[in-house]
């Protein structure tokens, strides 16, 4: 069965969310069973998914049957889910109740607050499913494009594994799953600690709000992950100076931390006993392909480390030359099992086989030292080349980050920079400290005021 849940003690609890309510692994197994039955069919299912116990039933269900699900924010735009919708034509949605405008669409199966729909491609969509084809997700960031990850039953399997060994995880472990069921590293978390046997405590509260340190606390909770949205907001709350005895670990992953904020994570698991282990990974990969182990937390500032176990990570350069060790710069190539199948952006690319072999090219350029640790210098498609200058936009925006304590993000062409700010007061600031950082004239850089950087659940960046 799907990460060997059949094979963990029944009575053990496997998750408890935000409500109180809680379930056991047997119980998932049980649901599944009845899961099955009402769908009877291997066909595509839209997950409408919230950090909760309902939404986690409609996944593991799905995958336990071999029910393929696409799984989205349950606060998807209507736009986008809609363009969704009419793409790949889904037979049934799992849905929270209180979303439900229809209920002729019930087929008489629901739990924990969630129900299963018909939708109108019901009967009249023959989806052609290959069989490896366990999990679709959106391509991280999207904001409406219908290309999604096509992800086989192994690749999900090999993350769970990786995972589990990378972190030591045990039945004992209580990981508060903060990020988005739907986002890549959110799935991780759940799916490794499914895996170890472990005790989910699912929240869908914002870490400014009072109901989510109430749980942590409460339930002891032993693991945090976030990505670097979550610990900008940490930090301003003062987390780094609260007495959390039951916390163990803390990690990152989903971007870059500034310089400061990475030490301030290292500093404090040195300060009071616990690990920081900084992960690195993408959707194609099944969340995780890289990690910096804890010990190395303080003389590693900012790197994502070595490829996690059961990957192997190497580098081509601008002359197409690949290496595996030693100093280098270029392209980081991730090669795994968890290593998905390819894109999708069409309901007739479903039935498609494995694209990619298990090899991935990251778009993601990369030093490695002569230890062995890579660091992200910044992405292919995230530069500028202006005047002959080569303007890395992640860089920039650290500079800004890290020196004007402001928030920030760049885009631009090859003719000109732009830097969206909150604080008009700091625009001229912005101007010099890029010019004298980067070299490029001020005439090249130009500043726009926003009210906010908006960002979506997973803090990535939305442009509007």
């Amino acid at each position: 069965m799907f990460l060997e849940i059949d094979k963990k003690n029944r009575e053990k609890i496997a998750a408890v969310d935000c409500s109180g309510s809680q379930v056991t692994f047997g119980e998932i197994c049980s649901y599944a069973q009845s899961f099955g039955e009402a769908v009877s069919k291997r066909t595509l299912i839209f997950v409408l998914a919230k950090n909760t116990i309902g939404s986690l039933l409609g996944y593991t269900s799905a995958l336990i049957n071999h029910i393929v699900p696409l799984v989205i924010s349950a606060n998807t735009e209507k736009t986008l889910y809609d363009n969704l919708l009419n793409t790949y034509q889904p037979e049934y949605i799992w849905m929270p109740k209180e979303m439900l405008t229809d209920e002729s669409k019930l087929i008489g199966y629901g739990v924990f607050g969630y129900v299963l729909v018909k939708t109108q491609y019901y009967g009249k969509t023959a989806h052609e499913l290959h069989p490896d084809l366990s999990l679709l997700l959106p391509t991280s960031g999207s904001t409406g494009s219908p290309k999604l990850v096509r992800h086989s039953y192994r690749n999900i399997e090999a993350n769970a594994e990786n995972v589990s060994q990378l972190f030591g995880l045990t039945q004992d472990e209580r990981p508060m799953v903060v990020l988005p069921m739907h986002y890549t590293m959110g799935l991780s978390v759940i799916v490794s600690h499914l895996y170890a046997g472990a005790t989910l405590l699912l929240c869908d509260k914002s870490l400014l709000d009072k109901e989510f340190w109430t749980m942590l606390k409460e339930q002891q909770a032993t693991s945090f992950t976030g990505v670097p949205y979550s610990y900008e907001l940490l930090s301003k709350i003062r987390f780094f100076h609260m007495d959390l005895p039951y916390l163990k670990t803390i990690t990152q992953g989903g971007g870059k931390l500034t310089p400061e904020l990475f030490v301030a994570c290292a500093e404090y698991a040195q300060r009071t006993g616990k690990r920081f282990i900084a992960t690195y990974g993408q959707t194609e990969c099944t969340a995780r392909m890289a990690y910096l182990p804890a010990e190395l937390a303080i003389t590693k500032t900012c790197s994502i480390g070595i490829a996690e176990p059961g990957g192997t990570l190497s580098i081509i350069d601008d002359a197409e030359n690949e290496t595996f060790e030693g100093e280098a710069t270029g392209e980081m190539v991730y090669r795994g099992e968890n290593v998905t199948m390819g894109y999708a952006t069409s309901i007739k690319d479903l039935c498609k086989g494995d694209e990619n072999c298990g090899i991935m090219h990251t778009g993601d350029l990369v030093r490695r030292d002569a230890d062995g640790c890579y660091f992200i210098i910044g992405r292919m498609k995230r530069f500028l080349k202006i005047y002959g200058l080569r303007i890395g936009l992640d860089e920039v925006e650290n500079i800004i980050k890290s020196n004007l304590n402001i928030d920030c993000y760049c885009s631009g062409t090859d003719e000109k920079l732009v830097v969206y700010i909150t604080d008009a007061t700091k625009s001229e600031r912005v101007v010099e400290m890029i010019e004298e950082k980067t070299h490029l004239f001020h005439q090249r850089i130009e500043v726009k005021i926003v009210p906010q950087i908006l960002r979506n659940e997973a803090g990535k960046v939305i442009m509007q």
